[in-house]
C-alpha cells in the first residue's frame, strides 16, 4: 500500500476510534443521568418543621439551646442528615398554628417538609380555651398535613390543674384522639420529665431552661427517630 494512503488510514482509524470512545462515554453518561439524580436527591437532608408555640421557640434561651436546634444537633451526632426548621410563635395557640401553617411549610425554600413536630395546645390551656375549639383546629392542621405528605409527630400537653379534673380530663384526650384517627405519631407529653421542676424551668416555672431542653430531647428523641425510621420504609 502506498505511504500516503497507509497515513490516511492510520489518521481515520484513530479518528474513528476517538468518536466511537466519545460515543461510549456519551452513552454511559445518559444512560446513568437517572441515577445520578435519585442519589442526589437521596443526600438531601431530611427536613423537619417543628411548628409550636414558646416552648418550641425557644423563649427567654439563645437560639442554639432552643428545642429545634437542640434536636437539629442531636440528631446530626447520631450520624442524620437534617435541618429541622424553628417555627415557633410565643403565646400561639392552636388556632394561630393552624393559620400560618402554609407560612410554615414554605419555610425550606419551596422544597417540601419531611417531618412535622406538632407542639400546639399549651396556650389553649393556661387560657382556659374550650377544649372542643382545641380539637377542631387540631384536627384541621393534622388533616391539611395528610394532603401535604410529611410524616406527623403530635405532641401531648397537659392543662393547668386548676382548672378542675374533667376540663383536664377532656384537655388530654384531644391528642390520643387524633393520633388514632390519623394514623401518626404521638409522644404524649412534651415536657414530661420536666414539668414542676424548678431546677429544670426558668424563673417563671413554665418554659424549660438549657438543661429542661435537653431532657426533653432525650425522651422525645426516640419517638422522632422512630417515625424518620417508619416514613424511609415506606418510600
Amino acid at each position: 500500500m502506498p505511504l500516503f494512503l497507509k497515513i490516511l488510514s492510520m489518521r481515520y482509524g484513530a479518528m474513528g476510534r476517538r468518536v466511537n470512545v466519545m460515543a461510549g462515554i456519551t452513552l454511559v453518561v445518559v444512560m446513568t443521568m437517572p441515577f445520578l439524580a435519585a442519589n442526589l436527591r437521596a443526600a438531601e437532608p431530611i427536613r423537619i418543621l417543628a411548628l409550636g408555640d414558646s416552648l418550641t421557640a425557644g423563649y427567654g434561651l439563645p437560639r442554639e439551646d432552643a428545642f429545634p436546634a437542640k434536636l437539629q444537633a442531636a440528631l446530626r451526632r447520631d450520624g442524620m442528615s437534617v435541618i429541622v426548621y424553628n417555627a415557633g410563635v410565643s403565646g400561639d395557640t392552636s388556632a394561630g398554628g393552624l393559620s400560618r401553617l402554609d407560612w410554615a411549610m414554605a419555610m425550606a425554600g419551596g422544597a417540601p417538609m419531611d417531618a412535622v413536630i406538632v407542639e400546639l395546645g399549651a396556650n389553649d390551656g393556661l387560657r382556659g380555651l374550650d377544649p372542643a375549639a382545641t380539637l377542631a383546629n387540631l384536627d384541621a392542621l393534622i388533616a391539611r398535613l395528610a394532603d401535604k405528605g410529611p410524616a406527623v409527630l403530635l405532641t401531648g400537653m397537659k392543662a393547668p390543674p386548676n382548672l378542675g379534673p374533667e376540663y383536664g380530663a377532656e384537655f388530654a384526650a384531644i391528642y390520643p384522639h387524633l393520633a388514632s384517627k390519623y394514623g401518626i405519631f404521638l409522644y404524649p407529653f412534651f415536657l414530661d420529665g420536666v414539668a414542676a421542676i424548678p431546677e429544670l424551668n426558668q424563673q417563671d416555672t413554665i418554659h424549660p431552661n438549657s438543661a429542661g431542653v435537653d431532657i426533653v430531647i432525650g425522651r422525645i428523641l426516640p419517638y422522632i427517630k422512630d417515625m424518620l425510621k417508619k416514613r424511609v420504609k415506606r418510600q
